[in-house]
């Protein structure tokens, strides 16, 4: 069954109430130009009218703007929505904190190596939000060098030389993400992180809610999901071949 957005009209008449709440400064994105239509499933699947993350906004960045330019930060319309309008909801909780997303997939969905998923528009990786040995918040370090931040490795600890993963941030990015989807009339289906963290996770602050409201796949991924983590959200999508 398709999925059923709303007007493109009166979806840029909810984006710009959205912008002038919040306050929040954020890339031109055309998140309204085309409703997008997913067909199958993440691990198999296309998409119609898929809209790029904007570049970035007062609290958040990509990955590697690389990445951008080469087409691996478009999702379906209402995925881009909600994960604008978690960060602008999170500019408000915490404005200290720096949030860096990930890949999501091409326009037109499909086969997207190396991951195995992200083929229909639903599919977004958030990369850890780390603190400095200062504390401070500081983007995820990304370089050619790194794999834009994939190759690092943090161990046992949550520790990656100087960088600790900040629980509390995660845990309310999780949330905002959460009440956002549900404001787009969506949900999260999943999320994969590193099991081990998971504990590390729900002892956070707000890290008994992740704990009764979000789905995280229990049993380890096929690649470590220790530097970011993966959000699958769900929707109602076409069959593949329809």
């Amino acid at each position: 069954m398709a999925d059923d957005g709303t007007s493109s009209g009166a979806c840029r008449k909810r984006g710009l109430a959205r912008a002038l709440a919040s306050g929040v400064l954020v890339a031109a994105m055309p998140l309204c130009a085309a409703q997008s239509v997913c067909h199958g499933t993440p691990a198999d699947g296309r998409l119609e009218a898929g809209v790029r993350l904007p570049l970035r906004g007062d609290n958040f960045v990509p990955y590697s703007e690389l990445g951008v330019r080469l087409g691996r930060t478009h999702v379906h319309d209402r995925v881009a929505r909600a994960v604008t309008a978690a960060y602008a909801a999170l500019a408000a909780s915490r404005p200290d904190t720096v949030y860096v997303y990930g890949e999501t997939g091409f326009a037109q969905g499909g086969r997207f190596e190396p991951h195995r998923t992200h083929r229909n528009g639903l599919s977004v990786d958030f990369m850890v939000p780390v603190a400095d040995a200062r504390g401070r918040s500081v983007p995820l370090p990304a370089s050619a060098d790194n794999r834009f931040g994939y190759d690092i490795e943090f161990d046992d600890e949550a520790r990656a030389g100087e960088l600790r993963i900040d629980f509390d941030a995660v845990a309310a990015h999780l949330l905002a993400l959460h009440a956002a989807a549900e404001g787009e009339g969506i949900r999260i289906g999943r999320v994969i992180f590193e099991p081990a963290y998971l504990p590390r996770l729900f002892a956070a602050e707000q890290g008994a809610l992740v704990r009764r409201r979000i789905a995280f796949m229990q049993r380890p991924a096929w690649v470590r999901h220790d530097e970011h983590y993966h959000v699958d959200f769900e929707l109602p999508c076409r069959p593949l071949r329809d």
